[in-house]
């Protein structure tokens, strides 16, 4: 239900998971700095298949499919409203009818104008800056970013794979406006976290949409990320110099971030006491749940609180 008044001017913010968790991340920073609330479940209908059931002491459980879901922030200004879609997998069929549904949804809202966010692989070394890049559905929208001296470089041509770029391919053909904004990240470490992009992705939203964000959380993370992946680098070099062995590197490769998958059982009892701890304190101040979502990261294990992390966002008013 929405806070007893219609949306704003809203735009669309819509993630899903992909390289270098770069939307995802971006999307999850939205949700819990702006500190939103749930708007809506969307069905995906039968997009959605189950290739196996897990089973847990000996019982086995219900099959969950992959969820999306809608969420609203309200500026205290009344200037423009957000709206922030998560998913939590991209359908492995019907993307095109899917994204009509959710453009038309967003139509239903009054949402002016929807983005996507996505990486950009390239042979960028981990320590320089991020490039953002840019690719719209309409011409005004291009020169939108060039008026205002954003440093967003065109993507003059290629393609952009998965619903971010069908997703504006659908609100073209709508008439809705969209912009993709695309971070960079070294495609060496493609399958690896890249919050440095995120943050270069979210730094010229938040300009776009004239919103103020606290980026220091973001940007800490990215700053840690970074000298891991230096260190790797260093390593490996060494190692190659030296013509010694790099049978051991996917296993340091996968440290690097620290964020191995694990389940909830192997958690300590200090580490669960301090997940309970930061659920509390997100509880009663949404901005604290990107700690918490930083936190569940480093101890492999957010995907297992992922739909409790989500749930701190319903609406409670």
């Amino acid at each position: 239900m929405l806070r007893n008044r219609k949306l704003n001017h809203p735009w669309l913010v819509a993630v899903w998971p992909g390289m270098g968790n770069v939307a995802l991340s971006a999307g999850y920073y939205l949700l819990a700095k702006l500190g939103m609330y749930q708007l809506a479940e969307f069905t995906a209908g039968g997009l959605f298949d189950v290739d196996q059931i897990e089973v847990k002491d000996g019982l086995i459980l219900p099959p969950e499919r992959p969820r999306s879901r809608f969420y609203a922030w309200q500026s205290p200004e009344g200037v423009r409203d957000l709206v922030v879609f998560i998913g939590e997998a991209q359908p492995p069929l019907g993307k095109f009818s899917f994204c009509e549904s959710l453009v038309d949804y967003a139509l239903d809202l009054g949402v002016e104008q929807v983005f996507t966010f996505a990486a950009m692989a390239t042979q960028m070394h981990p320590h320089h800056d991020s490039r953002v890049f840019g690719a719209a559905t309409h011409d005004d929208k291009l020169q939108t970013l060039q008026v205002l001296g954003l440093q967003v470089e065109m993507l003059d041509e290629g393609h952009i794979g998965g619903l971010n770029g069908v997703l504006l391919g659908v609100a073209a053909e709508k008439g809705l406006p969209g912009i993709c904004l695309l971070g960079e990240m070294p495609h060496v470490f493609a399958q690896l976290p890249f919050p440095k992009a995120s943050l270069a992705v979210l730094k010229v939203f938040a300009q776009m949409a004239n919103i103020h964000l606290d980026f220091s959380e973001l940007a800490e993370q990215a700053q840690e990320i970074e000298r891991r992946l230096g260190e790797f680098l260093a390593k490996m070099e060494q190692r190659l110099s030296k013509r010694e062995s790099v049978s051991d590197e996917t296993d340091e490769f996968t440290a690097v971030t620290g964020e191995e998958a694990k389940d909830e059982e192997q958690l300590s009892d200090s580490e669960k006491d301090r997940i309970e701890a930061l659920f509390r304190a997100s509880r009663e101040d949404r901005s604290k749940a990107y700690e918490l979502k930083k936190v569940l990261d480093e101890m492999g294990v957010f995907a297992e609180f992922e739909d409790r992390f989500l749930d701190l966002f319903k609406d409670q008013t």
